[in-house]
């Protein structure tokens, strides 16, 4: 590679984190878009299909592919010589890319994953989409792809389902995925920042992932998913590709995820947060995952909202279930197993978008399957109990801010 085609690179302060680097490569985006067109929903530009798909059953096997989307996409361009241009409300379609695209060649790509409820009183929600926009951002300037307002995303994501809400999810009870996306789109080889970028927002079908008996995970032996300084709190397309052969593995010998450790700490389950509930060895009822400070796991919605809604609503007992303590910090696979022979632990789950909150029945580690207990029968009571507050507030049986309502057309 010429060395001209090498962008330079900063080497930060001695004893800069991580963290401060993100904020501040954020800081020095938005500052940079000074001059340059700003992502703009108020110049949405309405483009309606004259060949409307036909919307299939819920539980068809179109549906179940995941590969089935609305007539509808969103899409904004973006040049590094006039920002962003007016984005674009336009009937589904394929993309064109030249073949050397830099998404093509340098994983220069993110996206979020979320998605739209219809409730049971007919109203049609998203689950805290600013969460998600706000994400995107960091995301997207963790791999040196464009900045813009996560208000304006938002507002291009409410009109997305505006218009193809009605029609595509007509069902009380039901969803559909959501999947904002960035990459860099402009022609020309070379290991440099993109000098045109890529938005769309795509709205598609995806089967229930939930499984009956819970889920048996395999803690992870020969490889990790991510590292200290690295990028594994981003959403982007390069944390999961690399992933797919060992998740492949796992389930070849009979188990549904890799849980990821690092170091031997666990870490994430697949793509989803971890969380078990135990008993610490003095007693106390606590709920614990990983933390988020050495910027190796994702910043989950989910993730975040059963912590916060724990805090409000387990800090003291709920009918037979005790109070919890709720803990963000490191632990082992030798520590669940240590509990495991202790009897001390009470229940896990894995938590994300796809997989919502998912009780885990069997974790294998060193060969040996060990038990999650699950006293709801399906699941453990802790996570049947979380589970259920957060479906009240996607589907409308809970008045929360979290539970934001779309006007449709």
């Amino acid at each position: 590679m010429a060395p001209s085609a090498i962008s330079p690179t900063i080497t930060p302060a001695k004893g800069v984190k991580t963290a401060e680097l993100t904020a501040s490569a954020i800081s020095h985006k938005l500052k940079k878009q000074n001059g340059l067109q700003p992502l703009d929903a108020s110049k949405l530009i309405f483009t309606r299909t004259t060949t409307p798909m036909t919307v299939p059953e819920i539980g068809d096997s179109v549906a179940n592919s995941a590969s089935q989307c609305t007539d509808h996409m969103i899409t904004a361009v973006w040049r590094n010589t006039s920002g962003w241009e007016a984005p674009e409300l336009r009937p589904y379609g394929n993309l064109s890319l030249a073949p050397t695209a830099s998404v093509l060649h340098y994983a220069t790509e993110c996206f979020e994953g979320m998605k739209m409820y219809r409730g049971y009183d007919g109203k049609l929600r998203l689950f805290r989409p600013d969460a998600n926009c706000k994400r995107m951002l960091v995301s997207a300037t963790r791999i040196a792809l464009p900045a813009f307002d996560p208000e304006e995303l938002e507002k291009l994501i409410f009109a997305l389902l505006a218009v193809d809400g009605k029609k595509w999810l007509p069902k009380k009870g039901t969803f559909l995925y959501l999947r904002p996306t960035m990459i860099g789109s402009g022609a020309g080889l070379g290991v440099a920042t993109p000098r045109e970028a890529t938005l769309f927002v795509v709205a598609t079908f995806m089967p229930s992932l939930e499984q009956k008996g819970g889920m048996k995970v395999l803690a992870s032996q020969n490889g990790v998913r991510a590292w200290p300084g690295g990028f594994g709190y981003a959403k982007v397309g390069a944390n999961y590709g690399p992933s797919l052969m060992a998740t492949g593995e796992a389930r070849a010998r009979g188990y549904d995820q890799v849980l990821w450790l690092l170091n031997g700490k666990v870490t994430e389950a697949g793509a989803s947060n971890f969380f078990i509930v135990w008993k610490s060895k003095e007693g106390k009822t606590e709920l614990v995952t990983a933390p988020l400070g050495h910027k190796i796991i994702l910043d989950g919605v989910t993730r975040r909202s059963i912590l916060q809604l724990a805090r409000e609503r387990l800090s003291s007992s709920q009918g037979e279930l005790d109070a919890v303590e709720v803990i963000e910090r490191d632990f082992t696979m030798d520590d669940i197993a240590d509990a495991v022979k202790e009897h001390r632990v009470i229940e896990a789950f894995a938590a994300g978008t796809a997989y919502f909150v998912a009780p885990i029945s069997a974790i294998n580690y060193n060969d040996e399957d060990l038990d999650m207990p699950m006293a709801a029968g399906e699941s453990g009571k802790y996570t049947a109990l979380i589970k259920s507050w957060l479906v009240n507030i996607m589907y409308g049986h809970e008045d929360h801010e979290w539970g934001v309502v779309v006007d449709e057309q």
